[in-house]
């Protein structure tokens, strides 16, 4: 049986809390990376999840209109959370491995959520704090290699949540290095999203994802860690 808790659940919750994580996923550039991740595997719903103790909140999202927060039984991020790696279910509704709680089948069922994928966000100090994931109406394929890109994507997510930490902890002029940073980063998603939108275009939308068309958006994204490298402080 799935165990409901990670080991070191009171330390991740103090820091999720420290590190006031709802506040700062809710800022545009994350949003930025929802839209991103949902075009580029061509599913119509993507979150970025802030699993909490009793709930889990979704201060970014795509898809699911008002869907703001659900308890924390009833979410397949919670699953992530307690394995510490990314989950994956092709058919939310077939598939038993890793074991889904009843209540978070019955949630599923009544959002018709068919298709989940949740690729670990983490704190600045390494702790778990959510997921990026992806969710769609339908049962579908996926690759290790749209696997490997979502937990790539998740990891820029963090990084990126890290570095506003570090902005913001500077006194003398941390918001406005936050402000110029977050432009920047928004301009390198949106012409993340562009390059997604132009391959769309050029070879239609196909599932899963075409491992020559995820090379492509790597090498793109390989700018946007050298922007977040950049930045180390």
């Amino acid at each position: 049986m799935l165990p409901t808790l990670p080991d070191d659940e009171a330390d991740r919750l103090f820091s999720l809390r420290s590190f006031e994580v709802l506040a700062a996923l809710a800022e545009p550039v994350f949003e930025e990376f929802v839209v991103l991740a949902a075009r580029l595997f061509q599913v119509p719903i993507s979150l970025l999840s802030v699993v909490e103790e009793a709930d889990v909140h979704y201060p970014a999202n795509v898809g699911m209109p008002g869907h703001r927060q659900q308890p924390r039984a009833e979410a397949l991020c919670s699953t992530a959370i307690v394995l510490s790696r990314a989950v994956v279910y092709h058919d939310v509704a077939l598939e038993h491995y890793p074991e889904i709680p009843a209540e978070a089948l019955r949630a599923a069922a009544k959002n018709h959520v068919r298709f989940y994928a949740g690729a670990l966000l983490l704190l600045p100090d390494q702790r778990p704090l959510g997921t990026l994931c992806l969710i769609d109406r339908e049962a579908r394929p996926f690759t290790p290699d749209e696997q490997r890109i979502l937990e790539l994507l998740a990891g820029l997510v963090s990084r990126t949540l890290a570095l506003r930490h570090l902005c913001r902890g500077r006194l003398a002029k941390g918001e406005a290095d936050w402000a110029q940073l977050s432009a920047e980063l928004q301009e390198e998603i949106g012409a993340l999203n562009a390059l997604v939108r132009y391959l769309n275009a050029r070879n239609g939308s196909r599932v899963p994802v075409p491992t020559a068309f995820l090379a492509q958006v790597e090498g793109r994204m390989h700018d946007l860690q050298e922007v977040l490298e950049a930045n180390r402080f």
